[in-house]
């Protein structure tokens, strides 16, 4: 019985070294792809249209004001954000409001809905002496993959005549990369 077992043994050996004699390795690769496309993000939002700048808010003031100043602010308070892609430069364009022109004294204006205006200007310094004319545009240095600020000011001047109220403009900006 143990030269059977012994033979069983011997068989099994056998068998598996040639099983193993017979298996054969293939070799080959997988090729991998990604395809990135540049981007920008404004004050953290990413999209082709209707994104937000920001808001250029003059607060509150009498009707008999001479001048108000603002800056215009992104999410949460701070300046406006842009963050593009490395090796990008972001450039953006304040273009056309919705009623410039209609008031001496800026090239912009605020308006009440009843046919009154305060004039204002953007301007892209704090001490409001380089003004930023319609179609004018911010070039942003290439973006190294950090958010740039944009520090972008306001100042809207009284005149005589206004009426207490509200008011507003919409001004519409691009952003090219």
């Amino acid at each position: 019985m143990r030269t059977t077992f012994t033979r069983c043994m011997l068989a099994c050996f056998g068998l598996v070294a040639a099983v193993h004699a017979q298996a054969a390795t293939v070799t080959g690769t997988i090729s991998s792809t990604l395809t990135l496309t540049a981007a920008c993000q404004v004050n953290g939002s990413t999209g082709t249209t209707g994104l937000n700048f920001g808001t250029l808010n003059f607060g509150t003031a009498d009707a008999l004001f001479s001048t108000v100043n603002g800056q215009v602010l992104g999410g949460g308070g701070a300046a406006m954000s842009i963050l593009c892609s490395a090796g990008t430069v972001p450039v953006i364009k304040v273009r056309a409001g919705a009623h410039d022109g209609q008031s001496t004294g800026g090239t912009r204006a605020l308006a009440d809905g009843a046919g009154n205006y305060v004039p204002y200007d953007f301007y892209t310094d704090a001490g409001r002496t380089t003004l930023l004319a319609i179609d004018g545009t911010i070039a942003l240095p290439t973006s190294t993959g950090v958010a740039q600020t944009v520090n972008l000011y306001g100042q809207a001047r009284g005149k005589a005549g206004l009426p207490a109220g509200t008011y507003t403009d919409t001004v519409a900006v691009e952003l090219s990369f």
